[in-house]
């Protein structure tokens, strides 16, 4: 039974006796407070060293405070009243201010910092009968979970960080999500932002898919700083725009736009967040995740418990699963001997030489795209579902690790020269196109590379299976414009010569814009083309991982020099 029913069905019972006073719903309350969090212990009117303490106290099994709860009678409009908006301010300037909950039962103000921050009301007194608002069911629980969840000691439970991150990243995703819908009249800056993504990134996307894409950033935002942060002692929204590397010029300014004007609704969740990686050392517990789930990669995976905390669901459509290690490695090591044996190239994997193409370039001065001359490495390598970056990672670990680990300087002048501009990535998911960069960013910094000129790391939010925009160039001039361009030049211009890849597989798939849908039409027929395909149940033709199969066969017929390296679904 839902823990926010059963409450209401306990208080609905009490107010029936006639008889209930203030303290005979505060049992209901304890319940519910301990069933939607285990861990913590709710006192009703603890022992107090000052007088007017509140109802409730909220303390961990280490004894230390979480919040505080003011609870008062079932009685039309009592959390107005000025002797309780006394007593309130009291407890505020006691220093009870930072997690606090105002209610009567029936309506719950969250209060952080002194703010009324939330306001949910679960069911109303209509001639003296408790009139039940189910549809705030959910709302409720999950501002308590958050309220029960605060706390400023520090975190040594890489899944505790996890878990906590997972349901900030939900309530900012719910705040988002209703801001849209409930003020479509009104074109806030989160507006002009969905509608920015939507015309230029994600051509179907909705207003739940943004406020996913919105939390989990910046979620993984401030993750990523804190990881970076050389000073445990403080951390704050600017220092987390500082510290992100300038090798992805998008999440900088995208990150850097959130510190300057972050919608002032989910303010307070993100201030809450940065409570919690002020209480953790992210470096440290990273480590000790690596060591203690004997996993290579903490950080990917760390990243997958998050998402599954997160939401199972979402994990599962977009298809967030890990690569194992040693199919990785083969994939790669297979690749490698293709290119030498195959191809006659003598460096492989790591060849140097280069080809000359003809690009679109644009000539402002006629404003218009014309075709001109460009030399560009032969192996062009991409990745286009990179999801978190595990194959371009492991490609530099071992290019790294059979040419050039005693070798620190060729090897930074190759990654600069040699090795950077051929590396490309294509990922969908936001949140996932961060990690990536957060992980090959950190991989490079492990071999001994320092990015000193800060050269971007060629990992795009961008749909593979659309196609490249030929209206790229008339897009308004901003950050996430230029986001897509460059995709689109690496789309439609670059001799793609090697693909690694894990495909998402999803039967039901949602990439089914009529670009990719008409290139799998070649699949829907018969030998000789003419033929429907005589198939009683075609639809795993509508597979992702088909659509990506066709996707690879333009570059096939663009270079005609290919190796094709990924892991099937229905062999």
């Amino acid at each position: 039974m839902n823990y926010i029913q059963k409450y209401l069905e306990r208080i609905i019972a009490e107010h029936k006796t006639w008889r209930a006073r203030e303290h005979s719903y505060r049992p209901a309350m304890k319940e519910l407070l301990e069933n939607i969090n285990s861990n913590i212990l709710a006192t009703n009117e603890p022992a107090r060293e000052k007088c007017w303490a509140p109802d409730f106290i909220i303390t961990d099994k280490k004894n230390i405070p979480r919040g505080y709860i003011e609870a008062k009678d079932i009685t039309p409009n009592i959390l107005n009243d000025k002797k309780n908006q006394a007593q309130i301010n009291k407890y505020f300037n006691w220093e009870l201010w930072y997690n606090f909950i105002h209610t009567d039962n029936l309506e719950f103000r969250f209060y952080r910092n002194a703010e009324l921050v939330e306001t949910v009301i679960i069911a109303e007194l209509q001639n003296n009968q408790i009139i039940v608002k189910q549809e705030q069911f959910e709302k409720l629980e999950m501002l308590l979970v958050n309220f029960l969840t605060f706390k400023t000691q520090t975190i040594t439970s890489s899944k505790k960080l996890s878990e906590i991150m997972a349901w900030k990243a939900r309530m900012i995703k719910r705040v988002i999500y209703m801001a849209l819908m409930n003020n479509k009249d009104v074109k806030t800056e989160i507006h002009n932002q969905f509608d920015v993504f939507k015309n230029i990134l994600v051509h179907d996307l909705n207003e739940e898919s943004f406020a996913d894409i919105y939390a989990q950033t910046i979620t993984y935002w401030l993750f990523t700083a804190r990881l970076h942060d050389p000073t445990l002692e403080n951390f704050d929204r600017d220092e987390a725009a500082r510290l992100l590397p300038k090798s992805n010029p998008f999440l900088k300014r995208f990150f850097q736009s959130l510190r300057d004007d972050l919608d002032e609704r989910i303010e307070w969740i993100v201030d809450d967040l940065i409570e919690i990686f002020l209480a953790c050392d992210v470096k440290k517990l990273l480590d000790w995740y690596g060591k203690t789930t004997a996993r290579n990669d903490p950080i990917i995976h760390f990243y997958e418990d998050f998402l599954a905390s997160y939401d199972k669901k979402l994990r599962k459509s977009k298809w967030v699963y890990y690569t194992p290690a040693p199919v990785v490695d083969f994939i790669i090591r297979w690749v490698d001997y293709l290119l030498k044996t195959e191809f006659n190239l003598s460096d492989w994997i790591a060849d140097t030489s280069k080809i000359e193409i003809e690009v679109d370039s644009q000539n402002i001065k006629y404003w218009k795209v014309q075709k001109t001359k460009k030399e560009v490495h032969k192996v062009q390598i991409l990745d286009p579902a990179t999801g978190t970056g595990t194959f371009l990672n492991e490609i530099v670990k071992y290019i790294h690790e059979t040419r050039f680990e005693w070798m620190d300087g060729i090897w930074k002048s190759y990654v600069d020269d040699n090795l950077l501009p051929r590396f490309h990535g294509f990922e969908i998911m936001m949140a996932s196109y961060a990690m990536a960069h957060l992980k090959l960013d950190l991989t490079l910094q492990e071999t001994g590379y320092k990015n000193e000129n800060q050269q971007r790391l060629w990992i795009y939010l961008t749909n593979s299976l659309e196609e490249h925009h030929e209206d790229a160039w008339t897009l308004f001039a901003n950050w996430l414009s230029q986001e897509s361009n460059e995709a689109s030049y690496i789309k439609k211009n670059m001799p793609i010569m090697t693909i690694v890849w894990n495909p998402p597989y999803s039967w039901s798939s949602m990439n089914n814009s009529d670009w990719i849908q008409n290139l799998i039409e070649d699949y829907k027929k018969e030998p000789g083309w003419k033929e429907k395909l005589k198939e009683r149940n075609p639809k795993w033709l509508n597979d992702d991982y088909v659509k990506f199969i066709k996707y690879w066969e333009q570059y096939i017929e663009k270079n005609w020099e290919w190796v094709l390296a990924y892991i099937e679904n229905n062999i």
